[in-house]
């Protein structure tokens, strides 16, 4: 089995979406991440949707996980509100980590080492720079599960 036969369409964001339009992509679609493209099209990171909730949790909230038992229910139910003027370019790591790219040839095992080695739960597939879609954990696990 190699990337091509597991790789789907795939939702893409850019730097400039909105963070609350990630979120709703993720949450309507049920998806693990998006795949962030630049300018000209082309992969350049993976949004996981973790780092959606990383900018949406106050960061005394992640300092200091007790302070979370402090904020009462109503404010504590809105977090994602404060989303609203942030972009995707908010959300990605300042510093640049290897990218879960690869190309259509790649066996499940390298897949797998890529996602595993990256954290990431999505692997861009992509041919002649072209984005082809990506390989998600969900489809990998159902794939190595059922073989």
């Amino acid at each position: 089995m190699r990337a091509r036969d597991l790789t789907a369409p795939f939702p893409t964001v850019t730097l400039d979406t909105s963070v609350h339009e990630a979120a709703r992509l993720l949450s309507e679609q049920r998806l693990p991440g998006l795949i962030v493209l630049d300018g000209r099209g082309r992969p350049l990171s993976i949004l996981p949707g973790t780092q959606v909730l990383r900018l949406a949790v106050p960061a005394y909230c992640m300092e200091d996980p007790m302070l979370t038992r402090v904020v009462d229910e109503a404010h504590a139910d809105r977090f994602l509100r404060s989303l609203a003027d942030r972009t995707v370019r908010d959300a990605l790591p300042e510093q640049p980590r290897e990218l879960p790219i690869t190309d259509p040839d790649a066996t499940m095992l390298e897949v797998a080492a890529l996602m595993a080695r990256t954290h990431s739960p999505v692997v861009a597939v992509v041919e002649d720079r072209q984005l082809l879609g990506a390989v998600t954990l969900q489809a990998l696990m159902d794939w190595a599960i059922t073989t």
